[in-house]
């Protein structure tokens, strides 16, 4: 799509909200600015008949639901933010998660088919309605030859270009709002843009999720927090997806947290640990952890389905991870400002101690508290705020985990109003910090570092000795014998500060 193209599609989804009033809502009218308020009067001059029609989530649902895929995983998201938009607003985008219209299943027989390659028959004793529709695939209930229940997921027609389209008006976006707003470029918008659009990409291929479900069900069989079905390999193909079915009921239905024998606490804590033990443990997680992709049952099992978004942390950014959260359950926040430090997250420019003092104003007064008496909504502002005090950039390669944590969070406090999530994510730092910080642990990893200059040092001295011979060459001894007595010291230093 062209950049004219894509401006249109740009400038078509600003009048779409407007005309459904869900830009600047009449409801909030009394909450704006003077400015800002004659804004919201003006325009609702162009809004049509469903300006008038729906609460303000209602409304706002119609709205994304025309635009697309992306904008829908946006409805999803705030969705999940009942504690930030209210329950009612909440709720009113839920059905943006699960229950968008269905294609029909005569079109999706046929894509199974096709992607499988073979007639249905040679699979499955019955393929049936679907029963769920979501932004980019829906599913259907379906009885294999050997007698198991399963779930087949199956793209939706066209919706490769309609990702195409959505991705080059997120991508202008981002390059206006870097333009135009410069307090905002902290945020790094092209960067954001950028990671989002890949994310999606990555679902239109139903392998790459099949592979995705596969290791994630093998991570969460060591905890058992949580489980995740099992790929039915035969029914796998570009555009559809074949698991055994999920037992429980979809979260998303309001009859699962009343159902008999259900310890919503003990769910809460469930999904915040099983959220960890991923990240940190093994360093992939499901990122997409709405209450339409879980199921539950009594008393508190969850069932994770729905794998196109998979995060990735590589080992500093777990044990940054770990050593924030650690700080945070032991309210020390000079250490959580050194590791913000170390990490590179705040510029070196600022100080640690003025740092560590912001985070202590928002880590005190919530410290301890069921999150139903916690206003998330004066958090956020208030992270937001310090963020650009201390010049703190987006960072790219964090975007799927803080978009995660802040769904589970969300998620956790709908299952259980006065959850705490420090008590629940206790028990899964404090093994991972015992573990992983141990004298035992720093030997093998000063070890394995010391094994890593060993070879680099090997290589430089297999490089000179293939150089061809010249009068410089009488420098190579020299360099290689104070590379190898630094490598020497610093293995000495590794092994000297276990001791201390």
């Amino acid at each position: 799509m062209s950049s004219v193209a894509a401006l249109g599609r740009l400038t078509g989804a600003i009048f779409t909200l407007i005309r459904q009033d869900a830009l600047l809502p009449r409801e909030l009218d009394g909450l704006y600015p003077p400015p800002l308020r004659l804004l919201s009067r003006a325009q609702r001059l162009l809004g049509g008949a469903g300006a008038r029609q729906g609460r303000p989530g209602e409304r706002l649902a119609r709205a994304l639901e025309g635009m697309g895929p992306v904008a829908i995983k946006l409805g999803q998201l705030l969705s999940t933010r009942a504690d930030i938009f209210g329950i009612t607003f909440a709720e009113d985008l839920s059905r943006l998660k699960d229950r968008l219209p269905a294609f029909s299943t005569e079109v999706a027989r046929k894509a199974v088919e096709q992607s499988l390659g073979r007639p249905l028959s040679d699979l499955f004793f019955n393929f049936g309605e679907p029963v769920a529709a979501a932004s980019l695939a829906q599913a259907h209930d379906a009885l294999l030859l050997d007698g198991r229940r399963v779930a087949v997921k199956v793209l939706r027609p066209g919706v490769e270009r309609r990702v195409a389209e959505d991705g080059e008006v997120l991508a202008l976006a981002g390059r206006i709002v870097e333009i135009w707003a410069p307090s905002l470029r902290r945020l790094e918008p092209r960067k954001l843009t950028e990671t989002v659009i890949r994310a999606t990409e990555l679902e239109l291929d139903l392998r790459l999720e099949a592979a995705g479900a596969d290791e994630l069900r093998e991570v969460t069989a060591r905890d058992g927090y949580m489980s995740v079905p099992k790929v039915v390999w035969d029914g796998v193909g570009k555009r559809v997806l074949t698991l055994e079915w999920a037992k429980g009921t979809p979260l998303s239905d309001p009859a699962a947290l009343v159902l008999p024998g259900i310890d919503r606490k003990a769910m809460a804590d469930n999904l915040i640990r099983a959220f960890l033990v991923q990240a940190l443990d093994h360093g992939v997680f499901h990122a997409d952890l709405h209450e339409g992709n879980l199921f539950v049952s009594a008393p508190d099992q969850i069932v994770a389905v729905d794998f196109g978004i998979v995060g990735r942390l590589g080992p500093m950014e777990r044990r940054y991870l770990a050593e924030i959260l650690w700080g945070f359950l032991n309210r020390d926040y000079e250490r959580v400002a050194q590791i913000h430090f170390e990490a590179g997250y705040v510029p070196r420019t600022h100080s640690v101690s003025a740092f560590a003092q912001a985070l202590r104003a928002v880590g005190e007064p919530v410290f301890g508290r069921p999150a139903s008496d916690v206003p998330m909504s004066r958090v956020l502002l208030q992270l937001f705020e310090i963020t650009a005090l201390f010049d703190m950039h987006l960072r790219p390669e964090l975007v799927l985990l803080q978009k995660t944590m802040m769904t589970v969070e969300g998620v956790t406090r709908r299952i259980y109003p006065d959850h705490d999530i420090w008590a629940a994510s206790d028990p899964v730092v404090r093994r991972w910090m015992l573990r992983e910080l141990s004298p035992k642990a720093r030997v093998q990893r000063y070890a394995t570092e010391g094994l890593e200059a060993l070879r680099a040092i090997h290589r430089l001295v297999d490089r000179a000795a293939q150089a061809p011979t010249t009068a410089s060459d009488h420098t190579h001894p020299a360099i290689l014998w104070f590379a190898i007595g630094a490598a020497t010291a610093g293995l000495a230093f590794m092994a000297a500060s276990l001791f201390t």
